[in-house]
């Protein structure tokens, strides 16, 4: 019986590498592997949720569908090059590469300093709070804690694949169950809970933003629900590393945003539940400095026994997952990293595209704690301009989603040959309806969140962000990168 196992798995890693040599690769890499409470409130955490998740899902299946097609880790970029015709083949790739790359970065930069920011108001809240004269770390502190969770991280990336894989499970099973966990415990132990009403339909227009329009206070709602559920091309990334790779890959994609979508709504009821009073919640005097979700637990836990102990641990449980997560990004980043430098396409790419004896691609998993690091020092001038690193990692990661996924739908009577997974003849409508999404949150991220807009700390950085990634992407391929980059290119003797 063990024999046949083994027998059918080294079938399956045979079929995988036959696969990737048909793209034109060889087998390198080891397989194995509070801004809704403020614009809106319940409604935009709960319902805005579900709508968000719905065309994030038709986005997901299109991409599980050319993953399907294309099981490579260079994923999104080799996809575009791929759909694009022949003609627009090497700038579709180039900037499909780019912005998903540079949004890549920016995910690991901003989910580790939440996780420092996270961390720094769990030691404001154990030393006695904001009102009690609790420890408030200065933004250099923050910083360092920052820089701390970056090494570790670079740390368990630089650690063979097995390792990886480990991690990836404990993730799943952790914000499985921390979930499950947070999800009985916080109504349970909160004295005043709201009314299903309340979680449902509440509307929230107090932002204290100078927004008074529901529409626009809805709009600008649901972003927390989209920068929520990003990085699902994770799955595409490491899928050079995985088993039955033109199954499996599709799968991880779809399941983690499945996944996402289901925990993370119920999630959100629970915590919704709690939090009755907003505007206290999200006013700065209060014990947390106007951290919304810390303050709701640690409310409820003090009323109940009279110490915040336990919402300490709850938040502990929120930073393990946290922590988890910005591991995972590195993973991603650095796959994405190693194969657009195979390609060329990276500067000193003969340096990040090198593995070590354990397979692992360890220059390149430094390369993206260095660069999250650079990102983050603009924490220390306006944290306004630090919030548009969220904006880049949300919109530079969906305008690449959905690149290929532009050229899948507007090139349907192609030659496209969909793999295992696909869509039959759904797939140019979901893909439509993924497309015409992305392009609408676009237009979001990139709407003033504050009127007036008269100052560095009000005006939105998203666009100049955004179209800075545009610019110089475009610049440098009509300046230089167009009398060499070529798109993807083969790394194995094609007439063998």
């Amino acid at each position: 019986m063990s024999r046949s196992v083994v027998v059918a798995m080294d079938a399956a890693a045979d079929a995988d590498q036959a696969r990737l040599h048909q793209l034109g690769y060889r087998q390198e890499l080891k397989r194995g592997l509070s801004t809704g409470l403020r614009y809106g409130g319940p409604v935009s955490m709960t319902l805005g949720w579900l709508v968000v998740s719905a065309f994030n899902g038709c986005v997901a299946l299109s991409m599980a569908e050319i993953c399907s097609a294309y099981p490579t880790s260079g994923g999104l970029y080799y996809w575009s090059a791929k759909l694009a015709g022949k003609e627009w083949a090497p700038l579709a790739s180039w900037v499909t590469g780019w912005f998903n790359i540079v949004g890549q970065w920016a995910c690991t930069t901003s989910v580790d300093f939440s996780l420092a920011q996270l961390l720094q108001v769990i030691i404001l809240l154990a030393t006695g709070g904001a009102n009690g004269g609790g420890y408030m770390a200065s933004k250099y502190v923050v910083l360092a804690i920052y820089c701390s969770i970056l090494i570790m991280h670079g740390l368990i990336n630089s650690l063979p694949i097995q390792w990886l894989s480990w991690f990836g499970h404990l993730g799943a099973f952790w914000n499985v169950a921390g979930v499950f966990a947070l999800t009985i415990l916080i109504p349970a132990v909160a004295k005043e809970r709201a009314r299903p009403e309340f979680i449902f339909t509440h509307f929230n227009t107090e932002n204290g933003m100078g927004i008074h329009d529901k529409a626009y206070i809805l709009a600008v709602g649901l972003l927390m629900s989209q920068y929520s559920v990003i990085g699902y091309d994770t799955s595409a990334h490491m899928i050079e590393e995985t088993k039955n790779a033109d199954w499996n890959g599709p799968i991880g994609i779809i399941t983690s945003v499945a996944l996402s979508t289901m925990f993370g709504w119920i999630y959100l009821v629970a915590l919704t539940s709690i939090m009755v009073d907003i505007p206290y919640l999200l006013s700065p005097d209060n014990d947390a400095g106007g951290y919304a979700i810390a303050q709701a637990l640690y409310t409820s836990f003090h009323r109940r026994y009279g110490t915040g102990a336990g919402a300490l641990a709850c938040l502990g449980v929120i930073a393990v997952a946290i922590f988890l997560c910005g591991s995972a990004c590195i993973t991603s980043n650095s796959r994405m990293g190693y194969a657009f430098s195979r390609d060329g396409a990276m500067p000193l790419s003969r340096v990040w595209y090198r593995v070590n004896r354990h397979e692992v691609p360890l220059n390149v998993v430094w390369l993206s704690v260095a660069v999250a690091f650079v990102m983050a020092l603009t924490s220390l001038g306006s944290q306004v301009a630090f919030q548009a690193m969220s904006s880049i990692a949300t919109l530079g990661m969906y305008i690449a989603y959905a690149l290929p996924v532009f050229f899948r739908v507007t090139t349907a009577r192609r030659s496209f040959v969909p793999g295992p997974f696909h869509l039959g003849k759904y797939g140019v409508l979901v893909g439509w309806a993924g497309v015409v999404w992305v392009a609408t949150v676009t237009v979001l991220f990139s709407l003033p969140v504050a009127y007036p807009v008269a100052n560095k700390e009000t005006f939105n950085y998203t666009p100049v962000a955004v179209g800075g990634v545009l610019l110089l992407s475009v610049s440098a391929w009509v300046l230089r990168a167009r009398f060499w980059f070529h798109g993807p290119i083969t790394n194995v003797d094609t007439h063998c």
